[in-house]
């Protein structure tokens, strides 16, 4: 007998027990919880392949949304929208009713709306004598609402996949040109060596990469580019040792040092004169790693980061940084900048900033904005923590002197 499934009317798909848990979850909401209903949509987007979601059934959230009157969604409101298949296709980009259908299942499975069928299995809103709805039928939006710390997460884990699949493609960019290089140097200079098979090996490698797509698998072969084009250099380096005074020697030498000093000047910035660039002027300096503070005292100076951590509590670092998570899609800022500020700052520092953000929310027009700037000045060590956090402390300090 199955235990797993329960069967529901009007040929709607059977309802697991996960979806039940789901729902008892979000029947749970944290007492007068709010979100922006447009930031808990982009985190879901951003986060959309841990969902099992397609662009389809993000155009159909975007719909549902779209039909709640308020910007945020909170919690003891009405958070059920009852548009007919016709409304919801005219604002989902007219897609067709079956795929509607589809799409509509599937963020029920996703776990990202509810289900609340009307006795007929219609969607509508009865109203009172004051006109305001007392009943309603169709879909709940409260599940985006007690997932929204989630999705952020989530979408956070994602940008850092991404990230590190980024940085991953260039090394293995840069290790193809280099073995490129090498190679050429060697079959033209007329150095001994296997070169064909080095070659085959080389192609056979560069091949496996059209499939591959996962971070293990890039990181793989970029291990066996690795291992190649040591096995090259050492083959080279060990013909040029044995025959100092041969010229051939000589000039495989210099071929080597070309191909690594060339492959670096592509990766790095350029030293050379540039257009608009006075010969005399020097890079800019790499500024020096920002200093660290002690946790309790970013406490202090930050309290309100606290109602957003695990269990509304910090007491180590993990949870700081899980809390700036959720803030920084709670501010607007987008998982690229504070991935960008967390390779700057580092991920503790990134995370206090966002408190500190939060602390002074009434006085920063674009907290996005604000972090990209401060990443900027960071990375030409031009930025302090020390200076923000004292002032946040000194202005508690403050408030507390008045209030006594």
């Amino acid at each position: 007998m199955q235990t797993d499934r329960i069967a529901t009317p009007f040929g709607r798909r059977p309802m697991t027990l996960a979806l039940v848990k789901a729902q008892f979850e979000s029947a749970s909401i944290r007492k007068h919880k709010s979100a922006d209903k447009w930031k808990i949509y982009r985190d879901a987007c951003d986060a959309r392949t841990l969902l099992g979601l397609r662009d389809r059934a993000l155009a159909v959230l975007n719909a549902l949304l779209s039909f709640y009157p308020e910007t945020d969604l909170t919690e003891g409101a009405n958070l059920i929208v009852f548009p007919s298949n016709a409304q919801l296709s005219a604002r989902a980009n007219g897609i067709a009713g079956t795929t509607l259908r589809e799409n509509l299942a599937l963020l029920v499975e996703a776990g990202l709306i509810h289900r609340n069928d009307s006795p007929n299995g219609k969607r509508y809103a009865r109203k009172g004598r004051d006109g305001a709805i007392e009943t309603a039928f169709g879909f709940n939006l409260a599940p985006l609402l007690a997932r929204s710390e989630e999705l952020a997460i989530m979408a956070q884990r994602v940008a850092d996949e991404n990230q590190r699949l980024k940085v991953v493609k260039e090394k293995i960019t840069i290790e193809r040109r280099d073995i490129r290089k090498l190679i050429s140097a060697a079959i033209e200079e007329g150095a001994s060596g296997d070169w064909q098979r080095v070659e085959e090996q080389f192609i056979a490698v560069v091949s496996r990469l059209r499939n591959a797509r996962a971070v293990g698998d890039l990181t793989a072969l970029l291990e066996e580019l690795s291992l190649l084009r040591e096995g090259v250099v050492n083959i080279l380096e060990a013909q040029v040792l044995s025959a100092k005074s041969d010229a051939n020697g000589i000039e495989i030498r210099q071929h080597i040092q070309n191909s690594n000093t060339e492959s670096l000047n592509e990766l790095e910035p350029s030293s050379r004169t540039e257009p608009g660039r006075k010969p005399s002027q020097a890079p800019k300096r790499q500024g020096e790693p920002i200093k660290s503070f002690p946790l309790g005292m970013v406490v202090r100076a930050c309290p309100q980061i606290s109602d957003y951590a695990p269990g509304g509590r910090i007491d180590q670092w993990r949870d700081m940084m899980a809390a700036a998570v959720v803030v920084r899609s709670m501010l607007g800022v987008s998982p690229s900048a504070y991935q960008q500020a967390c390779e700057i700052m580092g991920p503790e520092n990134a995370a206090v900033v966002i408190a500190c953000i939060l602390e002074r929310g009434g006085h920063i027009n674009s907290a996005g904005g604000y972090l990209r700037d401060l990443t900027a000045r960071a990375e030409r060590g031009e930025f302090s923590l020390g200076p923000m956090l004292m002032a946040l402390m000194r202005g508690a300090a403050s408030a507390q002197g008045k209030s006594a």
